[in-house]
């Protein structure tokens, strides 16, 4: 059953439940999101674990999908189930059916994930409002990329989720670039192109800040992302802070519309998923159809 197909028989009173899921994930041991056979991922690993509670297939549709090796601290994802098998998640206990599937699907994942278990974390199970859609009916995703560009910041400890740069970087210059790719635009030359989607993108915050303790934090916020974009944007920019372009040169390969050789990715393992937001209860529906006409 596709999103589409789902989402429709949950709004026609069919007897599906929706139900979201609040997740985080350490992205290291898995080839991404999406589903791939004979690999291990957050979508396939969720999944068998949800089918073992279940006993059938489900399968879940997530706010953003992560590259391999990024992390999600405010992960989003919808599922449906019968009213049957949400109640039937109690068996006979005096719980709430959220609080029985968080600490089910706690369980079964850990079954599935051996030595691993920890690496996925259920935060929070709920009864989704009316036209919710994890991935449509979503206002903007954030990320956050951290940078240490000294060695006396090179912490161990971190080096699972900061960026160890070699070279000192200007943190004004990286700003004044990234101001120019602010708004509405095509950002062809900053993903990698799906067949029959669209590029155009409102990138509502790119923003660089060093801290206290000598890391650079990047912010990004958009409506939602291209494949690749957000690390083709940290890849880009740091280029501008290290001194080897001038902080137009993002604007001009934006308007460009093409990948070109100097085209850089930043490493994934720096990067998480911080948070994504929603429209209030009554605006779901609408927020889904808008951005489902938006995409296609």
């Amino acid at each position: 059953m596709t999103d589409q197909e789902s989402a429709a028989s949950v709004e026609r009173g069919s007897g599906f439940l929706r139900i979201r899921l609040d997740i985080s994930y350490d992205g290291g041991p898995f080839s991404g999101w999406a589903v791939q056979p004979g690999l291990r991922t957050v979508q396939g690993t969720l999944e068998e674990a949800l089918a073992l509670m279940i006993r059938r297939p489900v399968r879940v549709t997530v706010a953003g999908r992560t590259d391999t090796g990024v992390h999600a601290r405010g992960q989003v994802v919808h599922c449906d189930l019968t009213t049957a098998e949400w109640f039937g998640l109690l068996r006979g206990h005096d719980l709430d059916p959220a609080v029985s599937l968080v600490r089910r699907l706690r369980g079964a994942l850990s079954r599935g994930l051996g030595k691993l278990t920890g690496v996925i974390e259920v935060h929070a199970a709920s009864l989704a409002p009316a036209g919710f859609n994890a991935r449509f009916s979503a206002i903007w995703r954030r990320y956050s990329y951290r940078i240490a560009d000294a060695q006396l910041q090179w912490d161990p400890l971190l080096r699972y989720s900061t960026l160890w740069y070699q070279q000192a970087l200007d943190v004004d210059r990286m700003n004044a670039a990234a101001v120019t790719l602010l708004g509405v635009q095509d950002f062809r030359s900053y993903c990698k192109p799906r067949d029959g989607a669209t590029t155009r993108r409102e990138l509502q915050r790119f923003e660089f800040s060093r801290g206290a303790d000598g890391i650079i934090t990047v912010t990004v916020q958009a409506d939602a992302f291209c494949h690749n974009m957000v690390r083709s944007l940290v890849g880009s920019a740091v280029q501008v802070g290290e001194g080897l372009e001038e902080p137009d040169w993002l604007h001009e390969r934006l308007l460009a519309r093409a990948r070109n050789a100097k085209s850089r990715l930043a490493p994934p393992h720096p990067l998480v998923l911080e948070e994504v937001r929603y429209p209030d209860d009554a605006g779901m529906l609408a927020r889904q159809e808008l951005t489902r006409a938006i995409r296609s």
